[in-house]
């Protein structure tokens, strides 16, 4: 008797799922007529990688680099992705010897990996935090201070909740 009940609920969740998924499929019916081949057309989005091959360096192959010529050497900026919504993006940076006194807020919070060289960041307290190859450091958007390194290469990770600066 136990069994029976539960087998006559099973069935009655069953017809009512089905009763659901014949809904949906109207509303995405509907949804697909007032939308036009929208649905259709919207552009696929992928993830964002960064081979094993890139990390060392051949992502700057890629023609999207932007190259910026310096006293010092080429700055070579790569990004690998940027959200629709333009508040967040990723990529890969390599500079040589330079020095840079930030007076102004960094503006963005960034996440950076060091995969080469190293930076010394002195606060406007005079705290100083070496970040060398194989560490990583956050920047809050709010930091000032001194940047000083004799060359490296990162990974970057740039939230902006304006947009600005990526």
């Amino acid at each position: 008797m136990h069994n029976e009940g539960y087998k006559a609920m099973s069935t009655t969740k069953i017809k009512r799922g089905c009763r659901l998924n014949s809904l949906y499929v109207k509303i995405l019916t509907l949804m697909y007529i007032l939308c036009g081949s929208t649905l259709v057309a919207s552009e696929v989005v992928y993830p964002a990688k960064l081979s094993t091959v890139d990390l060392k360096g051949q992502a700057f192959d890629d023609p999207d680099t932007v190259i910026t010529e310096t006293p010092t050497g080429s700055i070579l900026d790569i990004t690998s992705l940027k959200s629709t919504d333009g508040k967040f993006a990723s990529g890969m940076y390599k500079a040589g010897k330079s020095r840079f006194e930030i007076t102004e807020p960094y503006g963005v919070d960034e996440f950076m990996y060091f995969l080469e060289g190293s930076v010394t960041l002195t606060s406007d307290d005079g705290s100083q935090l070496t970040i060398n190859a194989g560490e990583a450091v956050t920047i809050p958007k709010e930091w000032t201070g001194v940047w000083e390194t004799d060359g490296y290469r990162k990974i970057w990770v740039i939230y902006s909740s304006s947009g600005e600066g990526l």
